[in-house]
């Protein structure tokens, strides 16, 4: 049952090679995960929340969300999201994978499948969550 799985809760994540590396992530007991991200982070259009389901065998969690994204010069549709996270929980922390393949609005693949490393990083609060740039970029407060 979701509801005692350890991944419950809200976690810090970086997608390497996404547009924006660094997410939100929130799985809820009864099985749905949402996800965030600044929509500045991609530079060609604003992505939506994500929002899907999440299952789990052990410390092996399965999660999909799906987001749709418009443009920020026409102001319309570009394409949907859908993206699949397969993680290994370790304590406070997970390791993964991430598949990435987005369509147009009539279920033609328009981009991927990419393929990407995850981490992630429980949020807590009693001890700050860990902050990792992106290599080669200067860190700024």
């Amino acid at each position: 049952m979701p509801s005692s799985h350890p991944i419950v809760g809200v976690w810090y994540a970086r997608i390497f090679g996404a547009p924006f590396e660094y997410h939100m992530l929130t799985f809820h007991q009864d099985g749905t995960m949402t996800q965030s991200n600044p929509p500045a982070g991609n530079k060609t259009g604003s992505d939506s929340i994500g929002m899907g389901p999440w299952r789990a065998r052990g410390t092996k969690v399965h999660a999909k969300f799906v987001e749709v994204t418009a443009s920020h010069h026409t102001h319309q549709f570009m394409s949907r999201g859908e993206i699949t996270l397969v993680l290994t929980l370790a304590g406070d922390t997970f390791a993964g994978s991430a598949q990435a393949c987005f369509y147009d609005e009539h279920n033609n693949l328009v981009g991927g499948p990419t393929h990407e490393k995850v981490q992630g990083w429980r949020v807590t609060l009693d001890k700050p969550t860990p902050y990792t740039p992106p290599s080669g970029s200067p860190v700024r407060r």
